[in-house]
């Protein structure tokens, strides 16, 4: 596993947009993971992009959402799923049958958690899994200390993330736990992109790919999988 690092965020964008409309070129029937947050918005578009002028087919694969905030749903501006759905999914003008994310809102979350590991695992593992980096080294909502074994769980949330968080919502919100695919997907995920952008990743980026694989720095696991693509800009890869 070798870090590539692009001249600038747009450079990012563009080549794992590419890779995206690569992948669903070679199997249309694709099973994909991907994340919200900041550093995909511009992928997501660029891609939505491609598939417009390519007239590439989606009609065929299927969508998984990587995480979500407790409580919160696609209708709820800041939640997880309400970026991925604006970003990604209207875009690309998909059916509610190829889209599953977790209902962060149900009784029993449980439940939800077999749900969207049953789909992951009837597809036999997710054809791609894009995330990013949380600045404690989570990957998805997997914080400091879960195992890696772990398939969909909820979590506690870290205070670190609790903080970060509040950046997608308009006013105050609390947020106290997650609901999200474990790292069991991402290590029996056939392909995996790691994209991390911006100075202030830079060193747990670092200590990700040079440190001792350890469920205390989740983003870790990534040293033990061949098949991992770890894509930064160059704020973000200025240590390796």
């Amino acid at each position: 596993m070798t870090p590539q690092t692009f001249h600038t965020h747009a450079n990012l964008s563009q080549h794992a947009a590419e890779h995206l409309a690569s992948l669903i070129t070679q199997k249309p029937d694709a099973l994909l993971c991907v994340a919200s947050g900041d550093t995909p918005i511009e992928t997501y578009q660029r891609f939505a992009e491609l598939v417009r002028t390519r007239s590439i087919d989606v009609s065929r694969c299927q969508f998984v959402g990587l995480d979500e905030w407790v409580g919160f749903g696609p209708d709820d501006a800041g939640s997880c799923s309400y970026y991925v759905f604006r970003d990604l999914f209207v875009p690309l003008g998909l059916r509610p049958d190829q889209i599953h994310v977790f209902d962060a809102k149900a009784h029993d979350l449980q439940a939800e958690c077999t749900r969207i590991d049953a789909v992951i695992d009837r597809h036999g593992g997710l054809d791609l899994l894009l995330v990013g980096m949380g600045m404690n080294g989570h990957i998805a909502l997997n914080e400091p200390g879960t195992p890696f074994t772990n398939g969909c769980h909820v979590v506690e949330l870290a205070e670190s993330t609790k903080t970060v968080g509040q950046k997608y919502f308009s006013q105050q919100t609390e947020l106290t736990h997650g609901i999200t695919l474990g790292l069991r997907h991402l290590t029996a995920a056939h392909d995996v992109i790691l994209m991390v952008s911006g100075a202030k990743k830079a060193p747990i980026l670092r200590d990700a790919l040079t440190g001792p694989v350890t469920e205390q720095l989740p983003a870790s696991i990534v040293q033990t999988c061949p098949q991992v693509h770890v894509w930064a800009d160059a704020e973000a890869g200025s240590l390796l």
